[in-house]
């Protein structure tokens, strides 16, 4: 025979199994609804988050230059831009300059409450529109008149304030009268999630509130609009090389319209990797029902597949025809759940689009469907393939007996290598497109690691069931019995239920430390108030005058200045390649100090400190984690951008730092004469022995009246205040899980279905041997809460290493058991599987025995 006759044999050998394989499907799906239900639901998730992530993607993309403000913006902090800086800028576009800082408001009946004032220019803003309730022009609303400056406020300070329209606040030493509410702002999103309510002010009023001294934590943004015709990304590349040609050492932090509000953009891109792996688990969880599915169809067929085998049809022909359907039905899921997930975007818009803060632009990506189908019919196969493989060299003598005894081998090494293939495929899918390839490992080895353990724990229960001393009661040897039987459920129902509880339990351990993380009671040692911008000339008397209005309390304070790590051992920031805990250091101004003792909080771990009267060239202090993910050792040299100087100091010595008391730290110390004769401010903490909410009134009302200046920062309300986005991003995580749990309890129903056939059996024989119905239920119920039981141990101890994991190394928080949800979920998964396997029983039970004697 030559080729081409092998290849039209081949050929026609594809298209009868296809033909049989759809002849089988026209029965209908019995048996495959809980396969095609699991495909859809990860399907769906994993298409849902993709695509609702390319569109808010879509949307920040197709709204920068509003986002932004402008084509360009460079911001600076703690110092206006020099005016041949500014005239470089004004003459390459329009210009629009604002100021953000943080401010504390005080009404006419003495109440006061921390704001994020905003001082803008008359040409603010160029782009995009400024929503205010009752609507006026900016010029009106922010002009002087009778002796006040005009603003427009969050609705937020006027409810916590008490203030109506009309109404005077102060602000530093100058008075607004609050003309109007804010209720947009197109740039709002550039300038990340804020402390306290906005304030929108002129620049003028601002220059005349006495807020604008020297080293001030004042944040000046300078947005510059191109001109129409010559604005497109060339433009804008050579405006920002442009900028940095004409003032190297200006310490410019710039953004443009392609990554207007960057730190969004990546928290987005991690937010849809973790959502998208958590749909990924639920594929993973659905992949055991499609096992059982796939077994429990192949059950079903034995006198079929015998039959096709006593006609002359290979096991490779018999492996076709089922594979086949296995595809099919896999792609009637995975449709299912692409047209569910693409259809997610445009219901949240529908549902919440007034409601929504960032600009979701629904649309259909093909890419992101795409890839959400590989997914599935991967998926698919990587559980399908094994129940499969083993039917191909089963004789049909073995098929037919089957239906009583049930003989275990392993599929051929073929099937195993093709099966290892599509399993390599998924991984590396899975990895290579992942954000954080380091996670996106994390979770696979995770996966892979679970799934041997809960092989390892059915495997375990079986031989300690097999081991048992014979009972002397009836429903208990039953119930043992049926554990380690042939065919036995227990491998199915621990595969099923375990991973199931293991993600709910890493759920519910992760949600609880967040809460008690930012809900709870403070750290005993955390402080009371931070207390911001205090002039260097006042700050010794700024800590005298706290000693003396709180006596008990502890007071820290530390000379604090901004700027941005430009170079570190010769290597431009821009060009080094720090690991993801790190690289968040590099992309912006960050606290700086100088001391000549250890900060508190800190322990060097590398090196030796500098003397307290240390006078020689610059020296730095690094955190240790910081210094280990840029590459940084002791004695290399870094290059810091202060105050429009570029500073280089040498390391001198590693930290590791506390952050969990709250306290005074900073990545970046560095030796006394470091910044000698730089303007800058102070920081300061109080501490109280007693807290209390009547304390912490009368501390914030005598610091602005004594120093209007200062602002003063409640931990416990800028706690609650990322404590509240924190709930928002649990609440997604949860809907998201929820697919995985509704994954697993159909998993578990669907692995209970598939025994339903030996059950009846079981309960025909026992019945005919005198078993009553009674008898018969407890021993099921007491198979089913001794399986339940281990695997939910299981499941909590694994759910409870990977909580653990989550919390203390990649978010580097502190992580307390929660024995509380633990137990719950125990609990519910006793009765879940309790429930849903006496539900099928008691189907069993109802048989009657003579139409299934007659079969036997």
């Amino acid at each position: 025979m030559n080729i081409a006759s092998e290849v039209a044999v081949q050929r026609r050998a594809s298209s009868l199994a296809f033909r049989y394989a759809l002849r089988e499907l026209r029965g209908g799906l019995r048996g495959f609804y809980v396969f095609i239900a699991c495909i859809a639901l990860g399907v769906m998730a994993i298409a849902g988050v993709g695509s609702v992530a390319a569109s808010l993607a879509d949307g920040l993309s197709r709204e920068g230059r509003t986002l932004l403000g402008g084509d360009v913006a460079f911001s600076l902090i703690q110092r206006e831009a020099k005016p041949d800086e500014v005239a470089f800028l004004r003459t390459r576009g329009e210009l629009s300059v604002a100021a953000t800082l943080r401010a504390m408001a005080r009404s006419s009946d003495g109440k006061l409450a921390l704001v994020e004032l905003k001082a803008v220019d008359n040409k603010y803003p160029m782009l995009g529109e400024l929503t205010l309730e009752p609507n006026m022009p900016l010029a009106d609303l922010l002009a002087e008149r009778d002796g006040a400056y005009g603003a427009a406020a969050d609705s937020t300070l006027l409810a916590r304030l008490d203030l109506k329209l009309g109404d005077r606040v102060n602000i530093g030493s100058t008075t607004y009268q609050i003309r109007s509410v804010v209720v947009a702002e197109p740039d709002k999103l550039a300038g990340g999630v804020g402390l306290g309510p906005r304030f929108l002010v002129s620049e003028a009023s601002l220059r005349a509130t006495a807020l604008l001294q020297p080293g001030s934590l004042v944040r000046w943004i300078y947005r510059v609009k191109l001109p129409d015709g010559a604005n497109d990304d060339r433009a804008t590349t050579a405006l920002i090389d442009g900028a940095r040609s004409a003032a190297p050492e200006a310490g410019w932090e710039v953004r443009s319209r392609s990554n207007a509000s960057p730190q969004l953009e990546r928290s987005i891109s991690r937010f849809t990797q973790f959502l998208t792996l958590v749909g990924l688990a639920a594929l993973l969880v659905g992949g055991v029902g499609v096992a059982n599915a796939v077994k429990s169809h192949i059950d079903r067929r034995r006198n079929v597949i015998a039959a096709f085998k006593a006609l002359g049809a290979t096991g490779r022909d018999v492996f076709t025809i089922y594979l086949t359907q296995v595809v099919v039905l896999a792609g009637i899921g995975s449709v299912i759940g692409l047209a569910l997930g693409a259809s997610l975007p445009f219901a949240i818009v529908g549902l919440f689009g007034k409601l929504l803060p960032l600009p979701v632009v629904p649309a259909v990506h093909p890419d992101e469907l795409a890839l959400s189908f590989i997914y599935g019919q991967l998926t698919a196969l990587a559980f399908g393939l094994w129940p499969l493989g083993r039917v191909h060299d089963v004789p049909v003598a073995a098929l037919f007996r089957e239906t009583v005894t049930s003989e275990w081998h392993r599929p051929r090494w073929s099937y195993l290598a093709l099966m290892a293939v599509v399993i390599a495929l998924l991984i590396a899918v899975a990895i290579g497109l992942a954000y954080d390839k380091r996670v996106a490992s994390a979770f696979v080895v995770s996966s892979i690691a679970v799934f041997l353990l809960l092989r390892g724990v059915a495997a375990i229960l079986m031989a300690v069931a097999r081991r048992l001393p014979r009972s002397r009661i009836t429903m208990l040897r039953l119930a043992i019995a049926n554990i380690h039987r042939p065919g036995a459920l227990t491998p199915s129902v621990v595969l099923s239920l375990g991973l199931g509880l293991a993600v709910l339990v890493t759920i519910t351990q992760i949600d609880g430390n967040l809460r008690r993380q930012f809900m709870a009671a403070l750290p005993e040692r955390a402080p009371s108030f931070f207390f911001i911008d205090i002039p260097s000339t006042e700050a010794d008397r700024f800590g005298a005058f706290l000693k003396q209005t709180s006596p008990d309390s502890t007071v820290e304070d530390v000379p604090m200045l901004r700027g941005r790590i430009v170079a570190a051992h010769g290597v431009k920031a821009d060009q080094l390649k720090p690991n993801v805990d790190s690289e968040w250091v590099l992309q912006s101004d960050r606290g700086l100090t100088y001391t000549g003792e250890v900060p508190k909080g800190s322990k060097v771990v590398e090196g030796e400190w500098w003397a307290p009267d240390y006078s020689g060239p610059p020296l730095v202090s690094l955190e240790k984690k910081i210094a280990d993910g840029l590459g940084l050792t002791i004695g290399d040299e870094i290059v810091v951008n202060v105050l429009g100087r570029d500073i280089p100091a040498k390391i001198a010595n590693l930290r590791n730092i506390d952050w969990q008391g709250l306290g005074i730290n900073f990545v970046l110390v560095f030796s006394p004469n470091a910044f000698k004769g730089a303007p800058h401010s102070h920081v300061a903490t109080l501490t109280e022995a007693r807290p209390g909410s009547t304390d912490d009134a009368h501390i914030v009302k005598q610091v602005a009246d004594a120093f209007p200046m200062v602002t003063s920062v409640r931990v416990r309300e800028a706690l609650e205040t990322v404590g509240s986005v924190v709930n928002n991003l649990v609440l997604a995580i949860r809907g998201a899980s929820a697919v995985t749990l509704i994954s697993a309890i159909l998993v578990l129903g669907g692995a209970l279905a598939a025994g339903h056939r030996h059950r009846v059996y079981d309960a025909v024989i026992l019945k005919t041997l005198g078993a009553t119905r009674a008898r018969l239920l407890g021993a099921y119920a007491l198979e089913y809460l001794m399986i339940g039981f281990a695997t939910a141990v299981f499941g909590v101890i694994a759910g409870s290493i990977a909580a653990w994991l989550i919390v203390t190394r990649l978010m580097t928080l502190s992580f307390i058991w929660q024995a509380g949800s633990a137990a719950l979920v125990v609990v519910a998964a006793l009765v879940v599987t309790v429930g849903l396997g006496l539900a099928g029983t008691l189907l069993a039970l109802n048989q009657k025995p003579a139409s299934v004697l007659r079969n036997l």
